[in-house]
């Protein structure tokens, strides 16, 4: 395995949700910390959002492997922001066998 070129510096940000005084909830994103990773397009399509077509774009991103638990381990329902690009992430897998690294699929565009 050829090692990863961690080049682009994600924040991780978790959902946070608090009522609000009308007995809702209101939902705001917090972050976590800095994340070095690389970022590989792997495709797209049209999907309705909201009763129009959005594009959502497919990523493969690839990080450094943190012990599960840890907050600096990204999870589903999570998300990466970088500038204003926001990338929802659907799932989290050891991306090899010595768990140096981890391969996360998510999706830009869907919220």
């Amino acid at each position: 395995m050829s090692v990863p070129n961690l080049n682009r510096k994600l924040v991780l940000e978790e959902a946070v949700q608090t009522a609000d005084s009308m007995g809702g909830v209101v939902e705001t994103w917090t972050a976590l910390g800095a994340i070095w990773a690389s970022i590989d397009a792997r495709g797209g399509e049209e999907r309705e959002i909201g009763g129009r077509m959005v594009p959502v774009s497919k990523f493969r991103i690839i990080t450094r492997a943190a012990p599960y638990g840890a907050a600096s381990r990204p999870r589903a329902e999570q998300r990466f922001v970088e500038g204003g690009r926001v990338f929802d992430i659907l799932a989290v897998a050891e991306m090899d066998g010595a768990a140096q690294y981890l391969e996360i699929w998510a999706e830009e565009g869907r919220s």
